[in-house]
């Protein structure tokens, strides 16, 4: 029997979240129709990517648990959209994670099925989403976007996330987009782009020339003082990002190009380069993010929204 969004809205017009990062996981309740109200976000900040599996998917699901706990709701009744890194496969909700230095312990791991056993809920009930693609969904949505037709969103940290988006909706295949619609997979030099682009390639490269191993925020502080081999590793770092995201951009005729994820927060030091390496795209309108660490959440929140509305759940019989 289909549980239509009529029958849930008599009930409660929030979407449930969970957002999982290399480092984080953040669960929230909002309501998409009132995106501005505030809303209580549950965060556990502790997450260790190299934890053992068990110790790994209790640490992921505490937030969920909290924010249930914290609207005193049932969790029969709750529907989750979950925001997990790549790689994953998001329809069967099992983890494909393999030498990338994160969460190896849910290769193979059907993370579905532990989540629902975890917050109680059925496991047609929770589905998941590229944290990158929903980041791009907030973006498109609620921030710096306008809900333009064409938008690509960038997030940069740990890795180079990104979604290509038409009307909102994810492109993930065709020769307007890179492979599987994933920017990682653009090859530069020879190598993945995230081996030039990255926090690991920005530290790894500002030890090379310096000697010093510091984190890409301590690199950022630099670089505000004045250093010019910190301002030169960041401005070589987007000019590579700007030229190696441009005939995509191209291609998939682009009209936005929203640049969020941690380093984001530095974008007086990022933009003129990433727009330097950009020129063959004079006509896009490159911006930060608006939203930062809303972003995803309000995406994946939209994207639930709409996924229902299109595909609304069925209850097993």
């Amino acid at each position: 029997m289909n549980k239509t969004m009529e029958q849930r809205a008599d009930a409660d017009t929030r979407e449930w979240v969970l957002e999982v990062g290399g480092s984080h996981a953040t669960a929230a309740a909002i309501d998409v129709d009132r995106p501005d109200e505030p809303f209580a976000r549950h965060s556990d900040e502790t997450i260790d990517g190299g934890a053992p599996r068990d110790e790994l998917l209790d640490t992921i699901a505490r937030p969920a648990q909290a924010a249930l706990r914290a609207a005193s709701a049932e969790a029969a009744d709750v529907h989750w959209a979950v925001a997990m890194p790549g790689p994953f496969d998001y329809d069967s909700g099992v983890g494909r994670f393999a030498g990338v230095g994160k969460f190896e312990s849910l290769r193979d791991v059907d993370v579905r099925q532990e989540l629902a056993h975890r917050l109680g809920s059925p496991p047609h009930q929770i589905r998941f989403v590229n944290d990158a693609v929903a980041y791009g969904i907030g973006e498109w949505a609620f921030g710096a976007a306008e809900r333009v037709d064409r938008l690509v969103c960038i997030a940069l940290g740990t890795g180079v996330g990104s979604a290509f988006l038409r009307d909102g909706t994810p492109v993930d295949h065709g020769p307007d987009v890179p492979p599987a619609g994933e920017a990682h997979r653009i090859v530069w030099n020879g190598a993945p782009l995230e081996d030039t682009v990255s926090t690991r390639a920005i530290t790894a490269q500002f030890a090379r020339r310096t000697g010093r191993t510091l984190a890409v925020k301590e690199i950022a502080a630099l670089a505000d003082t004045g250093d010019d081999v910190a301002r030169s590793v960041l401005a070589e770092a987007m000019r590579a990002l700007g030229a190696a995201l441009s005939p995509w951009l191209k291609s998939f005729d682009a009209r936005h190009l929203v640049v969020g994820g941690s380093m984001a927060r530095s974008w007086h030091l990022l933009g003129s380069a990433l727009s330097d390496g950009l020129q063959a795209n004079g006509d896009i309108a490159v911006r930060p993010s608006a939203l930062l660490d809303t972003a995803p959440l309000l995406g994946a929140a939209a994207w639930l929204r709409r996924e229902c509305l299109t595909h609304p759940p069925t209850t097993p019989e």
